[in-house]
């Protein structure tokens, strides 16, 4: 999930948010202003519901946003690196790199959102009541207490056992303390994950089938995420157990076939892609300096009468924006480097010079040889 608007940073935590949450923006406001404050609060001008309403909806964002900015600061307290916070559509996600060391740190990492969220929904039940003590508006304590009660079941519903929310991470740093065993906390961790998933969408259609057609949509959506965030986790995790230690050499397509930047679109399709049959061609000067990548997809958008004119030099994705790496890099360094941009490829440079390609071919390649164990290096068949 990307960033498509750079929100700045806050305490050195980058913050982005995707389009989607202008959609949730837009229900939670139709939701006060329709229904929750005018209910709550009886009597007032239509034109002041509206208003308050998304005030309230924005100030529940920024809530959300506490709870995500709690986790990122204590993470970056416990040396886990922070890539940055992402707010969408269900909520918010802190992009921490990597597991955290211990399973020590990863509980404190996971209860730092829940906490801060019960901090907030008491803070504001509190600002509520004293409100109503000194009858202030009633539309003005109807909205704080919605903003208690909210981010009070933010907090307890993060606390579910179901990984990858906040409570699934506690029952999995609480079975990697007694076990010592990160991969069995992970995967029991993930399994939970999708079995409340799974039960939160049965829920959800029930709510539908009776009549709740808003509410049970929407609560068997968040099953669904739920669940497809723990196989994904759960996924991704195997990933970095199976190549932890793997360098970037030990996958690479050594000395691959390379173009030159003067040749011709038409002479590089008669000569290099119809022969090799490769998707991406380094693109080299000076007989082996690299200056960029030719995919198929930029040959595509040559036009066919251009083709006999046109050189690589001119089409070819400039060498600053593929991704490189050294042979002696780790793979999942430049795994979280990949883009799609990049078509997920990398060359593999070595003092200024083209040494090697990695592609998602090279490391599928690699994870479908059966019965390999990884060490440092190199990767060694077991029996």
């Amino acid at each position: 999930m990307g960033d498509d608007i750079r929100l700045g940073r806050i305490a050195g935590v980058a913050v982005g948010a995707s389009w989607s949450l202008l959609v949730i923006l837009a229900l939670l406001a139709w939701t006060l202003g329709a229904g929750v404050l005018p209910t709550a609060a009886p009597g007032a001008p239509a034109a002041i519901y509206w208003p308050v309403a998304v005030v309230t909806a924005v100030a529940f964002l920024a809530c959300l946003l506490a709870h995500e900015l709690a986790h990122a600061l204590v993470a970056r307290r416990r040396d886990v690196e922070v890539e940055g916070i992402t707010l969408w559509m269900f909520g918010g996600m802190s992009r921490l790199r990597g597991d955290a060391h211990d399973a020590r740190t990863e509980r404190r990492v996971a209860l730092a959102g829940p906490v801060a969220s019960m901090v907030l929904g008491v803070g504001f039940t509190a600002v509520a009541l004293l409100l109503d003590a000194v009858r202030a508006p009633e539309v003005a304590v109807a909205a704080t207490s919605w903003l208690g009660f909210v981010n009070v079941m933010l907090a307890v519903f993060n606390l579910l056992p179901a990984y990858p929310l906040d409570g699934g991470r506690v029952l999995r740093a609480v079975v990697w303390d007694r076990t010592g065993d990160l991969r069995r906390a992970t995967l029991l961790a993930a399994s939970y994950g999708r079995r409340i998933g799974s039960a939160l969408i049965v829920l959800g259609v029930f709510l539908v089938l009776a009549g709740g057609a808003v509410s049970g949509i929407w609560l068997a959506l968040l099953g669904w995420i739920i669940v497809d965030a723990a196989g994904a986790e759960a996924a991704g995790f195997e990933l970095r157990h199976l190549l932890r230690g793997v360098l970037v050499a030990d996958v690479m397509t050594a000395d691959p076939v390379s173009a030159p930047a003067d040749l011709t679109v038409e002479k590089l399709i008669r000569h290099y892609v119809v022969p090799y049959r490769c998707s991406a061609f380094p693109v080299t000067v000076g007989g082996g300096l690299p200056v960029g990548l030719i995919t198929l997809s930029r040959i595509r958008d040559v036009p066919a009468e251009a083709r006999a004119t046109t050189s690589l030099a001119e089409v070819a994705v400039p060498l600053d924006q593929v991704v490189t790496a050294r042979p002696g890099d780790q793979l999942l360094d430049l795994l979280a480097r990949f883009t799609a941009g990049s078509g997920r490829r990398a060359l593999v440079l070595e003092d200024g010079r083209l040494v090697g390609i990695v592609t998602a071919r090279d490391i599928d390649r690699m994870l479908d040889v059966a019965g390999v164990e990884v060490t440092p290096g190199h990767l060694v068949r077991t029996q």
